[in-house]
């Protein structure tokens, strides 16, 4: 077995999620040793982390690994689409916006809604059937509340 730069071994984790349906790191670090790459599932852990890879839904259930949109309007388009699909109920408290989803979309709306770099957003956490969005301020909350509501129609 090789080690290999991070570069590379992240181009490589970037090739396999575009050729398999990966759900787990541990079968992320099982087709890279199988290519004779040496990995720990740390590292790929944090390889994931680096790449930004989301998990969404599979054609076949279930979920997978995938990258990261690459401009801000396909993240807005997979944004609307999975609001649309997913979109359970929110609530607004001061500078913060809660969304209920259906059961494993919010780390991807989590995801997407960083990846619109909106300037009211001080950040989002998602688990799994919820996002907690922080605004600036609760001025900017109810436009963030505003502006997710619209997605989900």
């Amino acid at each position: 077995m090789k080690l290999m730069r991070k570069f590379e071994r992240q181009k490589a984790i970037r090739k396999l999620i575009q050729q398999y349906s990966i759900d787990r790191q541990e079968d992320i670090v099982k087709l890279l040793q199988e290519q004779a790459i040496k990995v720990t599932q740390a590292t790929v852990s944090r390889d994931v982390k680096e790449l930004q890879l989301v998990k969404l839904p599979a054609p076949n259930g279930g979920y997978q690994y995938s990258l990261p949109a690459e401009k801000k309007l396909n993240a807005e388009k997979k944004l609307k689409k999975t609001l649309h699909d997913a979109y359970l109920s929110s609530r607004l408290h001061e500078s913060f916006f809660l969304i209920k989803l259906l059961p494993g979309n919010g780390p991807a709306v989590a995801s997407l809604i960083d990846q619109l770099k909106v300037k009211e957003i001080f950040g989002s956490l998602g688990d799994d059937d919820t996002v907690l969005v922080i605004a600036q301020d609760p001025r900017a909350a109810k436009e963030v509340q505003r502006m997710l509501l619209e997605m989900v129609s």
